[in-house]
């Protein structure tokens, strides 16, 4: 089974985009995944950095991607995940997940406030 090295850019500001990276990078055991920190200003920046925060971004084949479809490109380099990214190759459950990722950008800031009190209260506890 062949998997292309992935790059993606995620918003290290984001307490829950840190979260989900940490996790990724457990399963990225074969290290097929260069996680690049777009928050920091550090690092190749291959589209404006405000563009690179608003949406989850990946570069897969030489071909960048965002939104769903960059989840999707991730997860195909992460054996566990690979079934799901390759099922997103299919136009109606990248369109069904691309629904999804649109209405999460829609809740996340209220989610990275409440996971950042959260944090906050266990950093005193």
């Amino acid at each position: 089974m062949v998997m292309n090295k992935v790059t993606v850019w995620y918003d290290g500001d984001c307490p829950l985009c840190r979260r989900e990276i940490s996790l990724m990078q457990r399963l990225d055991r074969r290290g097929a995944i260069a996680f690049i920190d777009a928050a920091t200003g550090t690092g190749a920046c291959p589209i404006d950095r405000r563009d690179l925060l608003a949406r989850f971004h990946a570069l897969e084949d030489g071909r960048m991607v965002s939104g769903a479809e960059a989840f999707a490109a991730m997860w195909r380099a992460l054996p566990l995940l690979r079934p799901l990214g390759l099922l997103a190759r299919n136009a109606m459950v990248l369109g069904f997940l691309e629904r999804i990722y649109l209405g999460f950008l829609k809740v996340r800031p209220r989610l990275q406030r409440h996971i950042a009190r959260w944090d906050a209260r266990k950093a005193k506890a």
